[in-house]
């Protein structure tokens, strides 16, 4: 195989899993969103580096938003929302910063695999991607897989986008009107 089967591979796979989405989650992950005071946003990993791309669009949108452990964010309050993406939803540090956003009656919501998990249970709201979590590796014969999460990784930056255009049409924001909240001093 090559680089350009591989990549028709990988948007067979997203497809695939794209259509599992369930937009009644997702419905009322934008519903959350919406009426968040202020939102925090964190991830680990490459699922944290796909969350940043979303804090960075939901903030050209206009919504104030803080990645959680920036120098620049401030104290959480109730009123206030933690979204976490985690395929497992098992990571640690993020099981432990769901538990003290909870502590402090800070709503969360988990975009996972497994809503099932330690911050599933945790979370007022669930959005599900279907993918593969990085422990598992077996890939059937003859199936094409991505390894380690990528698959998961990936639909997150896209549903993340996606969200963005639901949001663009709810609040009447073009591409015009988001540049203009985008950084100039870069």
């Amino acid at each position: 195989m090559g680089v350009q089967e591989n990549t028709i591979g990988i948007l067979k796979e997203l497809g695939n899993n794209a259509v599992k989405i369930d937009n009644a989650q997702a419905d009322q992950f934008i519903t959350q969103l919406r009426k968040a005071k202020h939102i925090f946003l964190q991830g680990a990993g490459r699922s944290g580096i796909a969350i940043c791309g979303f804090a960075n669009r939901l903030l050209h949108l206009g919504f104030s938003v803080s990645i959680v452990g920036e120098i620049s964010s401030p104290r959480a309050k109730p009123g206030d929302l933690v979204i976490i993406g985690s395929g497992s939803g098992e990571t640690t540090s993020l099981v432990s910063l769901a538990q003290k956003a909870v502590e402090s009656d800070v709503d969360v919501v988990l975009v996972t695999m497994r809503p099932d998990s330690t911050i599933g249970r945790l979370a007022s709201g669930v959005l599900v991607l279907p993918g593969t979590v990085k422990q598992e590796n077996q890939q059937k014969d003859g199936a094409f897989s991505q390894p380690m999460g990528s698959a998961f990784e990936q639909l997150c930056f896209i549903t993340y986008d996606a969200i963005v255009l639901e949001l663009m049409a709810q609040l009447g924001e073009t591409g015009n009107s988001m540049f203009a909240r985008h950084a100039n001093l870069e």
